[in-house]
């Protein structure tokens, strides 16, 4: 025997379709539910490669600068004397160089005593040249400014402060 179909053909149609829509309707609210935090996920991880892009710039540039401070800094730095005045001029004029259109960015050094003894053969005692590098970096990504800017939490800038320590050069015949 044959069994006559639920729906004659052009309700049958309709019922199907009505179906799908409601499948349709159910895929769009899943979609609305599902993309903020999909989107929120996906800025948070690419606002994270942008700070590890900031970090390795800042390290990079206090490395430089305290490179330059410590051969400045030395007693016969800059063919003057050195000094921490000078070392600490000449690493602002070359970060003005490195960044000349950012603002908030600022160096700063100073000369400190090694602890080791002294070196046994010249009988100079070792000094280090440490520079502290503040660094201002802006947050680009919607969303991230609230769990990674510093206060206030609407500036979405996360401040970066690095430090390097570099041995500064002496002569061993004075």
């Amino acid at each position: 025997m044959l069994m006559k179909p639920a729906y004659p053909g052009p309700l049958r149609a309709a019922a199907s379709l009505a179906a799908r829509l409601k499948r349709a309707g159910q895929v769009t609210v899943e979609l609305l539910l599902v993309l903020p935090v999909f989107m929120l996920l996906l800025f948070f991880i690419m606002e994270m490669g942008n700070m590890g892009f900031n970090t390795i710039l800042a390290h990079h540039c206090a490395y430089e600068l305290a490179r330059i401070g410590s051969l400045t800094a030395g007693t016969n730095g800059a063919g003057s004397g050195g000094g921490e005045a000078l070392a600490n001029q000449k690493m602002k004029a070359v970060l003005g160089q490195m960044f000349p259109s950012t603002p908030g960015i600022t160096v700063e050094g100073k000369l400190v005593q090694n602890p080791i003894p002294p070196d046994p053969q010249s009988h100079q005692q070792s000094m280090d040249w440490i520079v502290t590098l503040n660094y201002k970096a802006r947050l680009i990504f919607p969303g991230s400014s609230a769990a990674l800017s510093d206060p206030p939490k609407g500036s979405r800038t996360k401040n970066i402060v690095v430090r390097v320590r570099m041995p500064v050069e002496q002569p061993y015949l004075q």
